[in-house]
């Protein structure tokens, strides 16, 4: 099972459809979940962190494979995340993706994941970073199953 775990809701109608497609596209090949975090409206960073962090830690478990999402983490191409995600079923069970709110991740979720990924030293919106992460699981899976799909 992959879960992603998301500060913030999807406002937009598009970043709503465009997530529901690919989930949609993700049943054939996975169970898949999406835990929407409320994101702290507190100016304070640190605060908002905090508070952020206490509603994830609800929703993480230990038998977890935690990935965050953050820009310091390790850059792969498709192909090298398909495997990864292939690899890593084998051996896990849970897979939870984490993507942080405007503020990014709390220290402590960062010191609890097993891997840290990169799409780009770039920064994106998180709401729009949801649908960059779920096409590509979804690419994941059409490279793993020799399947076409756009390059």
């Amino acid at each position: 099972m992959i879960r992603i775990i998301c500060v913030g809701k999807l406002k937009e109608k598009y970043l709503q459809d465009a997530c529901q497609e690919y989930l949609k596209r993700l049943q054939k090949y996975t169970k898949i979940e999406v835990i929407e975090i409320m994101d702290e409206k507190i100016d304070e960073e640190k605060i908002a962190l905090q508070k952020e962090k206490e509603r994830i830690e609800k929703y993480l478990r230990p038998k977890d494979y935690l990935i965050t999402l953050e820009i310091e983490g390790q850059m792969l191409s498709s192909t090298e995340l398909s495997e990864k995600l292939d690899h890593l079923r084998i051996e896990n069970s849970e897979i939870t993706f984490l993507i942080g709110g405007s503020c990014g991740i709390h220290p402590d979720l960062k010191k609890l994941a097993n891997e840290k990924i990169s799409f780009s030293k770039l920064t994106f919106p998180h709401q729009l970073f949801r649908v960059l992460l779920l096409e590509q699981i979804y690419r994941s899976f059409k490279i793993q199953n020799n399947e076409r799909y756009h390059k």
